[in-house]
């Protein structure tokens, strides 16, 4: 059984840090491409940070230079590391893997991040 489990999620301030983590199971993770996205109430899912099996990462316009995605395939955990964070970061943040060795989308429970005063 697949299982990605997000956590790290909570109230930050503007201009805070948090960090997002992404457990994953019964994948073979070190073939699996990783990725972030996020959903904010009444909008759509959308990319926020990818990193491949092999470690190439691509990143939304809107985190370029704030946030980093990082991947330990000993821990089998994907990581989002937010800085600089904005009210218009806060939304619902969601891991998802594509099993390369056998074509599939897995995605977990998601995880909040609000970033109020």
């Amino acid at each position: 059984q697949v299982q990605l489990v997000e956590s790290g999620g909570g109230l930050v301030q503007p201009g805070g840090s948090l960090r997002l983590s992404c457990v994953a199971s019964g994948i073979i993770f070190s073939s699996s491409n990783m990725a972030w996205y996020r959903q904010a109430p009444g909008k759509q899912r959308d990319l926020v940070a990818a990193i491949t099996k092999g470690g190439i990462t691509t990143y939304a316009d809107s985190v370029k230079g704030r946030f980093t995605i990082s991947r330990d395939n000993a821990k089998n955990t994907v990581d989002l590391q937010m800085n600089r964070l904005k009210p218009e970061d806060t939304a619902h943040y969601f891991c998802r893997a594509y099993t390369t060795y056998a074509p599939a989308y897995y995605w977990g429970q998601g995880s909040r991040v609000t970033v109020s005063s």
